[in-house]
């Protein structure tokens, strides 16, 4: 028989998932799941506690924890990070920045983050590793607002959106996504250790906060086999979902 706290965190998983607390959104305090399911705070600190270490929920001193991300496949109505996707399919995730500058907005910069052409951004390359293998490029571009932010952060930062919303609160919660495949360039086939012209499961997508406002613009390129999106399609609903790949 399951503790209770194992009872109570499968509960609030469930109620996340049905959209009961929203991505972006405040789970209740101690004090009303600590009513609502006839139990000590000790014993609700323990059930969150299991979902802040699987990415589900933020916590941060003297804030209210708030719904980071769902199921374990990655819906895109909301997002979560690639580090909190790897920890809840049981994998390690791993980054490394190879490349971070700023410079001016280019017309495409512009129009995805709605800044002005020529407004200063941060472009950042980093290479994400699963289970101690490079699977993924992260070409970012970040709003100007963001930059200083994201520039603190250590070069090996296992979980950016997680790191973000620790030290400002930033909350990554919507995304707009273009999939598609490409051959590998030069360069990253020399940071993927893969042969040039290897396909990519390449994502380019915008993520706003929750009130809507362009946080970042991303073009992501996998490599073949580590993951695949699952697209299950209803009357009212069209989600897409990420999945671990099948070598």
């Amino acid at each position: 028989m399951a503790a209770r706290h194992e009872e109570i965190a499968e509960a609030l998983r469930e109620a996340i998932d049905r959209g009961e607390y929203r991505v972006g959104g405040p789970l209740p305090t101690e004090t009303e799941l600590s009513a609502r399911y006839s139990v000590s705070r000790g014993t609700v600190r323990q059930a969150v506690a299991a979902l802040t270490a699987e990415g589900r929920i933020g916590s941060r001193q003297g804030a209210r924890r708030v719904v980071l991300g769902s199921r374990r496949s990655q819906s895109f109505a909301e997002l979560r990070s690639f580090a909190q996707w790897a920890r809840a399919m049981g994998r390690t995730a791993t980054g490394e920045v190879i490349q971070q500058f700023r410079r001016a907005a280019t017309v495409e910069d512009a129009e995805r983050l709605l800044v002005q052409p020529g407004e200063e951004v941060l472009q950042v390359l980093r290479v994400r590793g699963l289970d101690g293998e490079s699977v993924l490029l992260e070409r970012n571009v970040y709003a100007q607002w963001m930059a200083d932010a994201v520039e603190r952060l250590p070069a090996d930062c296992e979980s950016v959106v997680q790191a973000l919303y620790d030290d400002i609160g930033m909350i990554f919660a919507y995304g707009e996504h273009v999939i598609d495949a490409v051959a590998a360039g030069a360069e990253d086939a020399r940071l993927l250790a893969i042969r040039r012209g290897s396909p990519l499961l390449r994502i380019r997508r915008v993520t706003t906060t929750p009130a809507g406002r362009p946080i970042e613009w991303s073009d992501d390129r996998y490599v073949s086999g580590t993951v695949s999106f699952a697209v299950a399609n209803s009357i009212g609903s069209n989600p897409l979902a990420r999945q671990a790949g099948q070598a």
